[in-house]
């Protein structure tokens, strides 16, 4: 028996209210129609994690209060609801315990990591996270991944960001 076509179910670390790269990384898993986002933590504020949430229509059970809770709350819930994978929109410096904790909760992670610290916001600390001006895979569950890759000529801190290229990977 085939498996009913579905969205590629996507949560988020912080990028809510206020952030500009969330709403990069929001468009870009958009751009097919394919990604759904479910669930996040949108902010470590909590009145704002929740605005942003409400604003992006995410039912309030999965509107997390911390990155821990919502990597051991999505394992919990059933395959057929919990996320496919999460992308974590954190300053670089960030991403490694979100990582770790979805990772350790089975989850599939995506986020850019920046090894050479060309940004001057860390170095990224998980080699296997690293892709290449090829592109990279992404396994979910059998559902063939895709993601887009921005270079910027700038930051990724504010909207003072100037778009140099933009890369589409998928699979057809």
């Amino acid at each position: 028996m085939s498996q009913k076509p579905r969205k590629i179910r996507m949560g988020m670390i912080w990028g809510g209210e206020g952030s500009f790269i969330g709403g990069v990384h929001r468009m870009a898993a958009n751009l097919d129609g394919q990604i759904e986002l479910v669930a996040g933590c949108f902010s470590s504020q909590e009145e704002r994690n929740q605005i942003s949430g409400k604003n992006l229509f995410i039912d309030p059970r999965r509107i997390y209060s911390d990155f821990n809770s919502m990597a051991k709350g999505e394992a919990k819930l059933p395959e057929s609801e919990r996320i496919d994978f999460v992308s974590i929109v954190t300053p670089n410096h960030l991403h490694y315990a979100p990582a770790i904790a979805f990772l350790k909760n089975g989850f599939h992670v995506v986020f850019n990591n920046d090894r050479d610290n060309s940004l001057g916001l860390g170095a990224g600390m998980n080699l296997s996270y690293i892709d290449t001006n090829e592109g990279k895979v992404i396994p979910l569950n059998k559902i063939s991944g895709r993601y887009v890759r921005l270079f910027s000529k700038g930051n990724t801190s504010n909207a003072a960001n100037h778009y140099i290229e933009v890369e589409v990977y998928g699979t057809p």
